[in-house]
């Protein structure tokens, strides 16, 4: 199996946020949670995750807005992003903000799961 990876989960609804780290954990990786949009003023430049998943739609913050910030911060901008949502025209959305993939809710956990692989993999 390949070495898990660090990944933060960024959602509003708990029960997605839980759903969605059982998985990444039972796959190997390391996984940390928040339902917050400020996650990014908080992230450690000596522990950067190799992956972001991020709802598209937070309650208070916007995440087209953090994935553009982002991507325009030097030291984040390398960091895949993996955008959710349930928004039916969030795809196109998810890549004018700098998404690097998307996934549509409700999505299947193996295509999370291939997704992260594939945006990970060096």
């Amino acid at each position: 199996m390949a070495e898990g990876k660090n990944i933060i989960v960024v959602d509003d609804d708990l029960d997605i946020l839980e759903a969605i780290s059982l998985m990444l954990e039972d796959a190997g990786h390391m996984v940390k949670t928040t339902s917050k949009g400020d996650f990014i003023e908080h992230l450690d430049t000596n522990d950067l995750p190799d992956v972001i998943i991020l709802d598209m739609l937070l309650s208070g913050s916007d995440g087209r807005d953090i994935a553009r910030q982002l991507k325009e911060q030097e030291y984040t901008r390398h960091i895949p992003i993996i955008m959710l949502s349930a928004h039916p025209k969030a795809e196109q959305e998810a890549q004018i903000s700098g998404a690097d993939d998307f996934l549509s809710k409700p999505f299947e956990m193996d295509e999370l799961l291939d997704k992260v692989a594939r945006l990970s993999a060096s």
